[in-house]
């Protein structure tokens, strides 16, 4: 059972990224949403779960969507916090697929504050990652997209 739970230990959530296809790729927005996910807090022992959204922008490549969820599923299959979790889902998906800019969004229930503490069940915690390509070909590209538009397309 440890073993499937701690499973992400000593692996890079970008390795998962290994379908990559560079054919008529086109600068329009992909977004894939309620990926769910399932971790364990590191200060607690305890689970956090909920739901993953992803926002990026092609440049020269598109993954396999699969693989993004295979991607999450390594990083939360350790020891981690959300905010942590959230940041290497996105920096995972811009050194792989280098797209021009990438965010994510996750929201989970965290049962150390469900069943414990504060005792209450049925709250969500949201965090954000964006991220844009800082590489001087994609500068001017990526520059089209500002954070609050990729976490606009992240709300919807």
């Amino acid at each position: 059972m440890y073993g499937e739970l701690f499973a992400g230990v000593g692996r890079d959530p970008a390795d998962e990224i290994d379908a990559i296809f560079s054919e008529d790729v086109t600068p329009d927005p992909v977004i894939v949403r309620d990926i769910p996910f399932y971790s364990m807090c590191e200060h607690h022992l305890l689970p956090f779960f909920g739901h993953a959204r992803l926002v990026y922008v092609p440049h020269r490549h598109i993954a396999g969507i699969s693989k993004i969820a295979r991607a999450l599923d390594v990083a939360a299959r350790r020891l981690q916090v959300q905010e942590r979790l959230t940041a290497q889902l996105a920096d995972a998906v811009l050194g792989r697929v280098q797209p021009l800019a990438v965010a994510c969004r996750l929201e989970a229930e965290h049962l150390c504050m469900s069943m414990r503490g504060v005792r209450k069940p049925g709250h969500r915690v949201i965090t954000t990652a964006a991220r844009m390509n800082t590489a001087a070909e994609t500068a001017d590209c990526a520059a089209a997209y500002s954070r609050r538009d990729l976490l606009d397309m992240l709300a919807v």
